[in-house]
């Protein structure tokens, strides 16, 4: 009798599993459980204002608390949103296409593909009330190897590209998990053939061309050494680089573990991480327009404002950021003026940790994700799942 009851017990919790469509969407469990904290940030006055001014949806991953944010705000309201998913790196939002790339760096990597809801199926079995909304919605998700180690996502030609770090070279991503190497600078081939075994150089950000040829990439190091990223003493002072896609060797040397390379207007700008620097590549030279608090990772660049992300050190990698205070760094965004370097606003997040990439969309074609701070309406998000459209199947209405 008492294992009846317990048997009974346990398929009844099996019926209850699975529910939210956060743990849905995400394919992970436990992104039902977001802390709150985690989502309260503070702002500049300016910081909203501005997002308003340019009408852009800011998105922004924060890979260590699992979290792929939605920053906006309209009439003057700001509105935060969040998807939830595991160790979120990097995104690309293709604006021609409207539709949003995030990269997912467990084993196996993932990348989703997200698109905006474009209307609502007409149902009998649910009365909830569905206000239309153009929220991003996760449409598909592709597995690959976990020796990828993919960091960055970029749009080349209208096709998806990745670093695949683990494999010191960029990797084209198709669907089905299928991948190819379509790149890879010189410095990683012994007699001739490229080593693509283990990660040597830390080869982490795109900045994105008409070709690959025509692109530019960072990386920690130029060189294949006895000592590998991740160990403690692996030198990094110094020892990052730009590479051309064209060359396939470095343009521009000097740099501290450079991420977030973005091409604008000819120009190479990249966050030189270990001194907290955003700047650009002149004459095989790395120019700083300035510094901020915290190690420097994603970038994207709107009418000639820089968005940059702010990371704290983690205390163990404390050697890989020579140029910073770890006790003074923080984790926010900043709006930075390429023209006068001047920060026009800033956003922070007193419990968070590290962000990654960072990239925008036009507000008026999604205001973000469906996941909303600081509390979520449950009933809602389930009726939106079960009648959400996109542009592809519109004319199922």
């Amino acid at each position: 009798m008492k294992q009846g009851r317990q048997i009974a017990e346990l398929w009844d919790r099996h019926a209850a599993e699975w529910r939210d469509p956060a743990q849905i969407s995400s394919q992970w469990k436990e992104a039902a459980e977001v802390d709150p904290r985690l989502l309260e940030g503070s702002a500049t006055v300016e910081w909203w204002s501005l997002l308003e001014q340019l009408g852009i949806t800011l998105f922004v991953t924060r890979e260590y608390e699992h979290l792929a944010l939605g920053l906006t705000a309209r009439g003057g309201r700001p509105r935060v949103t969040y998807f939830p998913v595991p160790h979120p790196s990097g995104l690309v939002v293709d604006r021609a296409a409207r539709r949003m790339y995030l990269a997912s760096t467990r084993n196996p990597n993932q990348i989703y593909t997200l698109m905006p809801a474009s209307g609502l199926l007409s149902r009998s079995d649910t009365r909830v009330r569905v206000p239309p909304s153009s929220r991003l919605l996760p449409v598909a998700s592709a597995f690959y190897p976990g020796s990828l180690y993919l960091h960055d996502l970029a749009l080349v030609g209208g096709e998806l590209f990745g670093n695949a770090v683990g494999h010191n070279c960029i990797v084209k991503l198709e669907p089905e998990g299928r991948f190819c190497r379509a790149w890879w600078p010189k410095c990683i081939e012994r007699q001739g053939q490229p080593v693509f075994e283990r990660n040597h150089i830390q080869l982490n950000s795109i900045a994105a061309g008409k070709t690959l040829q025509d692109s530019y990439y960072s990386a920690s190091s130029c060189h294949i050494g006895r000592l590998r990223p991740g160990h403690l003493n692996y030198k990094v002072d110094g020892q990052g680089v730009i590479f051309s896609g064209r060359t396939r060797e470095p343009i521009c040397t000097g740099l501290t573990r450079p991420h977030s390379a973005r091409l604008r207007k000819g120009d190479v700008w990249v966050a030189n991480s270990g001194y907290g620097e955003l700047g650009y590549v002149q004459n095989a030279r790395f120019e700083a327009i300035g510094s901020l608090p915290g190690w420097t990772r994603g970038l994207c660049i709107k009418d000639g404002i820089a968005f940059v992300g702010t990371s704290r050190v983690i205390p163990r990698f404390s050697q890989y950021a020579p140029g910073l205070n770890p006790r003074h760094s923080r984790c926010g965004v900043h709006a930075v003026s390429l023209k006068t370097a001047r920060v026009l606003g800033s956003i922070e997040w007193p419990t968070a940790n590290q962000i990654f990439a960072i990239d925008w969309m036009a507000d008026n074609v999604s205001p973000g994700f469906l996941f909303e701070a600081p509390s979520r309406k449950t009933s809602r998000e389930l009726a939106f799942f079960y009648r959400y459209l996109t542009d592809h199947n519109a004319g199922a209405k």
